[in-house]
């Protein structure tokens, strides 16, 4: 380790530079301060999942059958696999090709009827020789839904091959493509685009096929490479037709440890609200600041702070900490002394805290807002996510916390919305006792890491009814690379694990964990096909156009995948290279406001780029991914979504933000 000692110190640096979360570029999207489906029919049923056979709606996902009958039906069977066995498809990694059932075994008790089996000492390895540690990614039944298809095919020529990139998904479901994603439940081919891994050095990139719509939980998938071709158009020297097959993870696999937590603290509660403590209260200008603390059962080891992780149980799921039973969550709320207002939870931006929630100072005559940190990726836990990229086997330690955290949201509105909650307490009082806060429309805003982060603490949620979700996305394996943000922890993490290709495949195992915290592991219960004893919930997504943080490409996968329509027309004439703009997202109409929607807001900033780079300001103009909190008209959207439950679109054509470009 002392290799990785001495790199970690040096990032102090790294966490100075992020400490306190968004500033001014943050994911304030739509902050009222200052003003990227298919149905999986599934259903959580005890230890099973019910899967539907029946194919989503074509007229959205524009998949369709092969005339000829899906390629490789046969892989839809669980395939024998000796137990931690290295590929026999590709010599340059044993995890290649990625995901791939000969990773995993026969596992008669699970919904999927197989569990993971990533090889010991076959994963990503550090400067130190150490391999990741896959105990708790082998507990799983299948692979992620936002799983990158992966392949070592290093004189590919993927212009010259035909091969769909992200301007033109819609191409990826030609007849003659090269590449074909086949659902083998239904026959349905899987929209997709493929690149080059940009990041790393030719001759080390990694063929990367990412999904457009995320896969469908539980189902199983196959592969055929063929007809690919070097840049003087002949055949590559991988061995092709490459075959092979991967299942999905069910939704049991990715929420039960999440739903199990909710559903004990719950019980625990009885019907009360938990127990809280009013630390420091401050009027100023007729808004009222309240800090203080609330009592959650502590699922993690120690005393629940940072570097901790879930206490398991022998069935796999968190067991309540015996030595420390209570974790005192930390709750910040803002609100106006002049009348009761409904409260909206809000969930903050990257590695940030709930004090951002202060930003409903603007506003505390309309709505109030609390606050609770996403521990797991809070300012508090900048030096433990530092150290996790270092060493990957420790992703554990960010993924629970963050499960934690979804918790602690759940029991914070059971605070909001109860009579014996916060209403009680006369610091939620005016001076002639009157309530400042309502018992009802409770609703919930996240912005930028709040809006990847929020889908999957609304999914499970029965304590509001509707969300806004700024600059969202899901599936941080896909984002990180492609985000302006990335390269302060890159020092880091490329200097721990050297291999290119490792570094790839290091993301797509700790996704494996990252989905049980983040929209990726959720959306396909989030508007639809809700988890058993919850309902769908209407969401608003509000785009940046060529976000530098969040990448626009992660974004509308999300869309496609919960299945909301976009205002359309998105975008001006010539704004974008896409051949089919918002390909697969269905328009959305004036009568379906009230089911939420997609609004992509245009400030004038270039495309982002069309691979996994990150956008830069010299090039691409400056970054609009904040410039929604001062944008009247994504206030009022915003504000009419969250107040009344009908999202108002008010642009002429489509929305047309103040220009931000210094050009």
């Amino acid at each position: 380790m002392r290799r990785l000692l001495v790199l970690l110190t040096s990032a102090s640096l790294i966490a100075a530079g992020c400490s306190g979360g968004d500033d001014g570029t943050s994911g304030n999207t739509a902050p009222p301060a200052s003003a990227d489906s298919v149905d999986t029919g599934s259903t959580v049923t005890g230890s099973k999942e019910t899967q539907s056979t029946e194919p989503a709606d074509t007229d959205l996902i524009g998949t369709a059958p092969t005339e000829t009958g899906p390629p490789s039906t046969e892989l839809a069977a669980p395939q024998p696999a000796t137990e931690g066995a290295c590929s026999t498809l590709d010599e340059r990694s044993c995890m290649l090709p990625w995901p791939n059932n000969e990773y995993t075994i026969i596992d008669d008790s699970t919904a999927t009827g197989r569990r993971l089996s990533l090889p010991a000492n076959g994963g990503a390895m550090n400067v130190d020789g150490v391999s990741v540690d896959f105990a708790d990614q082998n507990r799983a039944d299948g692979f992620s839904p936002g799983s990158a298809v992966l392949a070592f095919i290093p004189d590919v020529d993927l212009e010259r091959s035909g091969v769909a990139n992200s301007l033109d998904i819609g191409s990826s479901l030609d007849e003659d493509a090269p590449i074909l994603l086949v659902n083998t439940q239904t026959g349905e081919r899987h929209p997709y685009w493929a690149e080059l891994d940009a990041q790393a050095p030719v001759g080390q990139q990694l063929l990367e096929i990412h999904p457009a719509i995320a896969f469908t939980e539980g189902v199983t998938y196959s592969v055929r490479l063929d007809g690919l071709v070097d840049a003087d158009g002949e055949p590559v020297s991988a061995t092709l037709p490459m075959e092979w097959s991967f299942t999905i993870a069910s939704a049991e696999s990715l929420s039960s440890r999440l739903l199990h937590i909710r559903a004990e603290a719950y019980a625990q509660l009885g019907g009360a609200s938990p127990s809280f403590t009013i630390g420091d209260v401050v009027d100023s200008g007729g808004v009222r600041t309240i800090d203080g603390t609330f009592d959650v059962p502590n699922f993690l080891t120690g005393d629940g702070g940072p570097g901790n992780h879930f206490l398991l149980g022998v069935d796999g799921l968190p067991v309540q900490s015996t030595d420390a039973p209570i974790y005192p969550a930390r709750f910040r709320c803002v609100l106006g002394t002049g009348g009761a207002h409904p409260v909206v939870l809000y969930g903050h931006g990257l590695l940030g805290s709930r004090n951002e929630v202060d930003f409903f100072a603007g506003t505390a005559q309309l709505l109030a807002g609390c606050a609770t940190d996403w521990i797991g990726m809070s300012s508090e836990d900048i030096p433990t996510v530092i150290e996790i990229l270092g060493d990957q086997s420790r992703f554990n330690e960010q993924a629970d916390r963050l499960q934690q955290a979804h918790l602690a949201f759940q029991l914070l509105g059971i605070l909001v919305n109860q009579p014996d909650g916060f209403a009680s307490d006369p610091a939620f009082h005016a001076d002639d006792g009157a309530p400042l806060i309502t018992n009802k429309n409770t609703t919930f805003l996240g912005n930028s890491q709040g809006g990847i982060l929020g889908g999957a603490t609304t999914a499970i949620s029965t304590e509001w009814s509707r969300a806004v979700l700024g600059v969202p996305a899901m599936n941080y394996s896909l984002l990180l690379t492609r985000s302006s943000d990335w390269p302060q922890f890159q020092g880091v993490f490329d200097v721990a694990y050297p291999d290119p290709v490792d570094r790839v495949l290091a993301l797509q195992t700790s996704q494996l964990l990252w989905d049980r915290g983040e929209n990726q592991g959720y959306a396909q219960h989030l508007t639809s096909e809700p988890y058993a004893g919850f309902s769908g919930k209407p969401v608003v997504l509000i785009g940046a156009f060529g976000d530098h943080q969040v990448s626009n490409v992660a974004t509308d996968v999300f869309a496609r995948t919960i299945r909301v329509g976009i205002h359309r027309p998105a975008l001006r004439d010539g704004r974008t290279k896409q051949i089919n703009p918002y390909w697969g997202i269905k328009a959305l109409e004036a009568t379906s406001t009230d089911n939420g929607g997609y609004v992509m807001w245009d400030y004038g900033t270039a495309e982002s780029p069309p691979v996994n780079l990150p956008p830069s300001e010299a090039e691409h103009g400056r970054d609009p991914h904040g410039a929604g909190s001062n944008e009247p008209g994504v206030l009022t959207q915003v504000l009419g979504f969250l107040l009344t439950g009908t999202l108002d679109i008010s642009c002429d054509g489509p929305c047309i933000g103040r220009q931000i470009d210094d050009t």
